[in-house]
């Protein structure tokens, strides 16, 4: 079951769903074993470079103009002050920078800053990963000449629940700007969020629509929805436990996302900071080997790196860069 394949069936996707937990676990971990050192976590930090006013209506994300959230605009930051929150995640560990803009697309008088931070960035030593929204084809070739590695535009759920979460855009919207970034080279992050009131079947649906990809996304982020006021989906699903994921549910999707992208990073996203130990513990055995470290997610908490460094030290877990460990391991 370890064999690269982009034809899943969602039969068979379900079938995974259904295994007793620990065989389902088991099977994940094995996988996971094979293809990825099994005590190292990715450590990336996100930050918000454009914040609010955005013209998506995502139900979900307080950065929209369509929700009521209290969110200030903001303008596109500065290329220096990024590089110094660059600086700092280096410093802290990090090994990927991500930056995110709060755009339906980005304008083209833009793209000279982005492309500065893409540069500045890699200079440093760090993977570069941006999300920007939908592109044109002369912004992709720009991001590619500019050495960009990655390009977050996640799916963020089944396309037959894709319509209940934003109407602005389109599900195959998604998928042409993730064919713009494949074509020219750029790795692809994509993933999604659970627990927006989706059902059993589109958590299937959601996994089958990344394992079929033409090629599996380099990372895959798994979130889970943090309800926030003034959101359709906060304000719908608050203090409704009957229509959020639960724990057991989580961890299985993490699990199936592993199985069927054995060679992808599965990051552990939005979410963890209601997370218990447990549960997070739970999440790295079934193959989730990235997380966003820092206090912010781009608008909501996080963990923090001192809790993050807690729990890795509980687990035995490490998040060196991969240059610290290949020079420890020479040492």
């Amino acid at each position: 079951m370890s064999e690269i394949r982009t034809d899943w069936t969602r039969e068979e996707i379900a079938t995974l769903f259904a295994l007793p937990f620990n065989d389902l676990l088991f099977e994940a971990q094995t996988i996971h074993r094979r293809h990825h050192d099994a005590n190292h976590v990715q450590l990336s930090t996100l930050l918000s470079i454009k914040t609010g006013g955005c013209a998506e209506n995502c139900g979900y994300c307080s950065q929209s103009a369509s929700n009521d959230t209290g969110l200030k605009a903001e303008k596109l930051m500065g290329v220096d002050e990024v590089l110094e929150a660059a600086a700092q995640a280096k410093a802290n560990g990090s090994e990927r920078f991500c930056m995110g803009a709060a755009w339906r697309e980005p304008k083209d008088r833009d793209m000279e800053a982005i492309v500065g931070m893409i540069e500045g960035v890699k200079a440093m030593g760090l993977e570069t990963c941006m999300t920007l929204g939908m592109l044109s084809d002369s912004q992709t070739d720009r991001l590619a000449e500019a050495g960009l590695d990655y390009y977050n535009h996640n799916i963020d759920t089944s396309p037959e629940h894709y319509a209940e979460v934003v109407t602005t855009r389109t599900f195959d919207d998604r998928l042409q700007t993730l064919e713009r970034v494949r074509n020219r080279g750029i790795n692809v992050c994509c993933g999604g969020i659970v627990g927006m009131g989706e059902s059993h079947a589109d958590r299937i649906g959601f996994i089958h629509a990344l394992a079929t990809l033409p090629e599996h996304p380099g990372s895959v982020p798994i979130n889970e929805l943090v309800p926030i006021e003034g959101t359709p989906l906060g304000d719908m699903l608050k203090g409704v436990p009957s229509a959020q994921i639960d724990d057991i549910e989580f961890v299985r999707t993490i699990a199936v996302a592993r199985i069927t992208m054995p060679k992808s990073y599965v990051r552990l996203s939005a979410g963890r900071e209601s997370m218990s130990e447990p549960t997070q513990a739970l999440c790295f055995f079934a193959g989730a080997n990235s997380i966003f470290t820092g206090d912010r997610l781009l608008t909501t908490d996080n963990m923090g790196a001192s809790a993050d460094a807690a729990l890795f030290a509980k687990l035995g877990l490490n998040g060196l860069s991969k240059t610290d460990a290949v020079r420890e391991a020479a040492e």
